[in-house]
């Protein structure tokens, strides 16, 4: 199981990696009921899969599970071209996921219409990108959205919004980076430091577990940390 799966709670990321792999599984549980995903016959294309850490959530829901990056390494299986373009032809994919890739990719335009291009008239787009996040170039980082800037984004270039999943609302997100912040420091120290960072890192996820909880909806949806967005191309 990759390690971005069921994270341990005394992982500096663990409240925020657990939260996305809960809003994938809801996206994913909801186009597995509308026949979008199916063990028999549908293929998913990840865009900018990386070491391809979702990949085991889709294994039960589809039959061929793609893997693009900008390199060859382990698990990958096609790579873009110098033009941002994929390999694949039009109408492959049942399901395109671009995870936490969106905010690396300064051609929006080329990227989001390869994603359109491959995927089926009736297929989807599994999304997530952040809304307020850390500076994290890989190997750039270009971007931040808006819950209505990222919507807006993606229906511009062809798609329909089908849903919306706010991840770590304004008050979990202060306390996730603070997080972040004192496990660096810590984690200097060796093992004890580690050690130490590992305590804090599993006292602060039922902080921020409350905090998430007692967030009013509306600042919460429209003030995440992360956005996973279920979409379809237009009709």
């Amino acid at each position: 199981m990759h390690a971005r799966l069921n994270t341990h709670l005394w992982r500096h990321d663990a409240y925020t990696l657990r939260r996305m792999q809960g809003a994938f599984e809801r996206a994913i549980a909801r186009l597995s009921s509308l026949d979008v995903l199916n063990k028999e016959r549908s293929s998913v294309v990840d865009m900018g899969a990386g070491d391809v850490p979702y990949r085991p959530l889709f294994e039960d829901h589809c039959k061929a599970y793609i893997a693009c990056d900008l390199e060859m390494g382990p698990g990958i299986d096609v790579t873009f071209d110098d033009q941002g373009k994929v390999p694949l032809p039009s109408g492959t994919a049942d399901c395109v996921v671009s995870f936490q890739v969106l905010e690396h990719v300064w051609d929006l335009d080329t990227y989001l219409s390869e994603c359109r291009r491959i995927l089926k008239e009736d297929g989807r787009l599994i999304l997530s990108t952040h809304g307020t996040w850390l500076y994290h170039p890989h190997p750039g980082d270009y971007r931040r959205w808006t819950r209505d800037g990222l919507c807006r984004d993606l229906e511009l270039r062809g798609f329909e919004i089908e849903s919306v999943d706010a991840v770590v609302g304004p008050l979990a997100w202060t306390t996730q980076f603070r997080t972040f912040a004192y496990h660096h420091v810590l984690s200097k120290l060796g093992p004890p430091g580690r050690l130490i960072a590992a305590a804090f890192c599993l006292a602060m996820y039922p902080r921020m577990v409350i905090e998430d909880l007692v967030t009013p909806k509306d600042l919460h949806d429209t003030n995440a940390a992360v956005y996973s967005i279920t979409a379809r191309t237009r009709r």
